[in-house]
């Protein structure tokens, strides 16, 4: 199969989007939705309840795509698994739209940063993971996720969100020139 049908096909809509909502195990399950659960309270205040599922959704399957571009390019196996690239893009918002915010890691609750550190030092290890072809985590999906986020802060609400009736007709259109 060429590889442009590969990633046009009918068929691949749906894993992207259903390997947000599975896990390896219960650990990383209940990992993610520590780190969903910390973040998510105050992005569904900035963004409300429609949009804050819009963003996750279309980080889940951002995401899910650029590990599987960066799989398939740089020959790197393994599973593509997990929330974990639409956390990022929450966190990514988060740490875009509140820079000031302190922030602190769970197991050393003593040692406090501000959130555009974090974000810049999470976003990092994830290129470094991504440059080194670390596979402990999928650092494609996490940079892909953040970046997502963070472009949502900047044009997310306006050119997407708020014209969101033409973005989709534009995705048709585009989908249906492959067919």
């Amino acid at each position: 199969m060429p590889i442009i049908n590969f990633f046009f096909s009918a068929a691949l809509c749906w894993p992207l989007v259903l390997s947000t909502f599975s896990h390896y195990s219960f650990l990383h399950l209940a990992a993610n939705m520590y780190v969903l659960h910390s973040f998510s309270e105050g992005t569904v205040a900035a963004l409300g309840k429609e949009q804050f599922v819009g963003l996750y959704m279309a980080a889940g399957c951002i995401s899910s795509l650029t590990s599987l571009l960066y799989k398939s390019v740089f020959g790197v196996s393994g599973l593509s698994l997990g929330a974990s690239g639409a956390i990022m893009a929450i966190i990514g918002y988060v740490c875009t739209a509140y820079p000031d915010t302190d922030m602190s890691l769970i197991f050393l609750p003593f040692v406090h940063f501000k959130a555009h550190h974090a974000i810049k030092a999470i976003m990092t290890l994830d290129a470094a993971g991504i440059l080194f072809k670390w596979q402990f985590f999928d650092h494609a999906a996490h940079l892909g996720g953040a970046i997502v986020g963070i472009g949502w802060y900047y044009y997310g609400n306006y050119y997407i969100w708020q014209n969101r009736k033409y973005v989709v007709q534009a995705w048709h259109d585009f989908r249906s020139s492959f067919d």
